[in-house]
């Protein structure tokens, strides 16, 4: 159906504009959520719709619809739309290039999975965590299936299709007048998922750091769980955005081939990692996927683009221009972030530390300087290569451009939250301020 939408769609768009992309989107989407642990609210849905670009004496213009009678006015109005903005010789759309494949990104069982056997899963996700003593104050599940189609008056034609998985939990657990909450999530392209032991994990770790006791103002080795390692990564990352670099936002502008990680350290954006979750055949522009080394042994290779901020900067796109639906226009974001450590500590050499499993107030962070003020949330004392002691409230603050100068691995699963896909990471020598 998908392809006739498109071919009904050109028709209507190619003899009236200098270029066109047609980009049509198709999710099927069952969605839970429970307040406590009573289930408030759940869908199943289908939304299906295309988005227009055009270009017309350079100038761009777009247009969207979910009324697929409407096919014919959306791509008018697209024409229409580039009336509203400046000239720009930057827009182009993508060419042809070879198309790789992506492997284990769909799960046949998504076709037989229905709403009442979503609620079960739910439903045993919060009776394990009730089971245990804990007090659900929230969960949710999702499962979801994607389907897109793009083509543009370059030739290119690609489809991608995935399924995803996610279950969250949130509990609280009170003792002798004292309480403690926790929360954890997993996702996967596939229905494989375990609420069980997600539950089990948030659980125990809501028991576990029932007893905090304070701790002393001083510099630590940190240990960052998954969570507060993906919080204080966003603000990283961000330095790599090819607009934030060019419009002088990132303070990584003009260090290409300098050092500014641990030379342990490689990240790479793998937009073509097999299971990966944000795995695709091409990203929201049509450019081929590609792998892109930003980081190799600590030195800064390259930044990521989509095709109008690369063609500004006169670079190749890194295939970086993802959108969320049709009715979205592409923006530069990173795919799947594998950061790989040539070497890694193990728990056990760390004399005196810090693990914080997450961290609050991420989101203030400082966008360019990198500074960074946060409140741990579930830490406990590391001694002697043992976590002993829960943690009262601490606040970590640092740099974040300046710890991944001596940031480490720790020997932990790898894990993907989010873009990242990380073990937890070892910080030395990081502020934490006792109250």
């Amino acid at each position: 159906m998908i392809y006739e939408l498109a071919e009904k769609a050109q028709k209507a768009i190619e003899n009236n504009c200098d270029a066109y992309e047609i980009y049509i989107d198709e999710t099927k989407l069952i969605e839970l959520d429970s307040k406590q642990d009573e289930l408030n609210f759940a869908k199943e849905e289908i939304d299906l719709g295309l988005g227009i670009r055009v270009i017309k004496d350079n100038k761009i213009g777009f247009a969207f619809t979910s009324n697929l009678e409407k096919i014919v006015e959306t791509a008018n109005q697209a024409v229409e739309n580039t009336k509203l903005n400046k000239t720009d010789e930057n827009y182009a759309f993508s060419e042809t290039g070879k198309v790789m494949d992506v492997k284990k990104v769909y799960d046949n069982k998504f076709n037989d999975l229905n709403l009442d056997e979503s609620v079960e899963v739910l439903k045993t996700v919060i009776s394990t965590a009730t089971d245990s003593g804990c007090d659900v104050t929230g969960s949710g599940f999702s499962a979801s299936e994607g389907r897109s189609l793009i083509i543009n008056s370059n030739d290119v034609s690609i489809e991608n299709k995935g399924t995803g998985f996610g279950i969250g939990l949130s509990v609280t657990i009170q003792k002798d007048g004292k309480i403690a909450t926790a929360y954890n999530s997993q996702s996967s392209r596939f229905f494989d998922i375990d609420g069980e032991k997600l539950a089990n994990e948030v659980c125990d770790l809501a028991k576990n750091s029932l007893e905090t006791k304070p701790i002393e103002t001083n510099d630590y080795d940190v240990v960052l769980d998954y969570y507060a390692a993906t919080g204080l990564l966003q603000t990283f990352i961000g330095a790599f955005d090819g607009e934030n670099v060019r419009r002088g936002r990132s303070i990584l502008k003009d260090k290409i081939g300098m050092e500014i990680a641990n030379p342990t350290l490689s990240i790479i954006d793998n937009p073509l990692l097999e299971k990966g979750m944000y795995s695709t055949k091409c990203d929201g522009e049509g450019s081929v996927s590609q792998k892109t080394d930003l980081i190799k042994e600590g030195v800064l290779n390259s930044f990521i683009y989509d095709i109008y901020t690369a063609n500004k900067e006169n670079v190749e796109t890194t295939s970086n221009g993802f959108r969320g639906s049709y009715f979205s226009t592409p923006m530069i974001s990173p795919s799947n972030l594998e950061f790989k450590f040539s070497e890694m500590k193990d728990l056990s050499e760390i004399d005196k530390g810090v693990l914080t499993t997450s961290v609050l107030g991420a989101h203030t962070a400082n966008p360019i300087s990198g500074d960074f003020s946060v409140e741990a949330s579930n830490a406990f004392k590391i001694e002697n290569g043992e976590l002993t002691d829960p943690v009262e409230k601490a606040m970590i603050s640092g740099n974040i451009f300046e710890i991944m100068k001596k940031v480490e691995g720790l020997n932990s699963e790898i894990k993907q939250y989010g873009s990242f896909i990380i073990p937890k990471l070892l910080v030395h020598d990081l502020r934490v301020v006792g109250q």
